[in-house]
């Protein structure tokens, strides 16, 4: 083990129930765009986790007891290749995950760390992904398979008249063509330690990313507590986006208004503190070097 501390030993009666139950709340997931997937039908909200991330369901579903916990009565097998058995029980070979994951868990952490210690900025309204079918047809828009709330040139107009203030690189490289010199910023990837804000709805999203990207050196309830969080804040996304999902049952957040734009902000900063807790959760997780 790389940390000094003592393991924490878990008798079968202990976590045995934490897995099934990680098991049973993934599933809750997992069966609808299972069945969906099955079916060949789309869901622009609810299968986003599943189709941008690249997480599997799989992988999201196996339970892990996260770095310096020893499993009495488990069999190593259960549990994949990165696990050992020791006289007391089963166990993460954490040293062995961290020397073939070092870059990975570095670059993680201190983007993790530098999003944590930048101040909340809450003024962008969501207009990412307005920029996302700037001056774009209904055909030609990701999503086309529902419409626009506006016609394409009076999305236009929202876009020009609100401005577009994004910092995050994985929005920002979906604008279309003409939106990019609108925005403020020009995210890269290589600035984006330097740019990303812990008030961004993306970048509280990708805390799942990062979950399951540092898993299994963090406990799986710590990533399917950041599946749901993204998954709420996915739902806000497309909530305030220009397209009209109404018949799904999601009525538009019109931050084209005024009192849409107070909405936004509302749900934006509850869901930055919520993230802000996952997100020291995730560092205080990891093992020490």
């Amino acid at each position: 083990m790389t940390a000094a501390l003592a393991p924490a030993v878990l008798d079968a009666a202990a976590w045995g129930p934490r897995r099934r139950a990680h098991e049973e709340r993934v599933d809750a997931w997992l069966t609808p765009h299972l069945a969906r997937r099955r079916r060949a039908e789309k869901h622009p909200v609810e299968d986003f986790l599943f189709t941008y991330y690249s997480c599997r369901p799989a992988q999201l579903r196996r339970w892990h007891p996260g770095a310096g916990v020893v499993l009495r009565d488990a069999d190593p097998a259960d549990f994949g290749p990165d696990y050992h058995a020791l006289p007391v029980g089963v166990t993460l070979d954490t040293d062995a995950v961290r020397a073939r994951r070092a870059d990975s868990v570095r670059w993680i952490t201190a983007l993790l760390a530098a999003t944590a210690g930048r101040p909340t900025h809450l003024g962008c309204f969501g207009m990412h992904e307005w920029a996302m079918v700037y001056r774009q047809s209904q055909q030609e828009v990701r999503h086309n398979a529902w419409p626009l709330r506006l016609t394409p040139e009076r999305t236009a107009a929202v876009v020009e008249e609100r401005g577009v203030r994004c910092s995050h690189f994985d929005a920002y490289r979906f604008f279309t063509a003409p939106a990019r010199p609108l925005n403020v910023l020009r995210p890269t990837r290589e600035t984006q330690h330097a740019q990303e804000q812990p008030g961004c709805l993306h970048a509280n999203m990708d805390l799942y990313k990062w979950a399951y990207k540092l898993s299994p050196l963090v406990p799986s309830e710590l990533v399917a507590d950041c599946f749901a969080l993204a998954r709420q804040i996915r739902t806000l996304d497309m909530r305030a986006s220009p397209y009209d999902l109404a018949d799904l049952g999601y009525p538009p957040v019109r931050v084209e208004t005024v009192d849409g734009r107070h909405e936004y902000v509302q749900a934006q900063r509850e869901f930055a503190e919520r993230a802000g807790v996952l997100r020291a959760r995730l560092l205080a997780a990891l093992p020490a070097a």
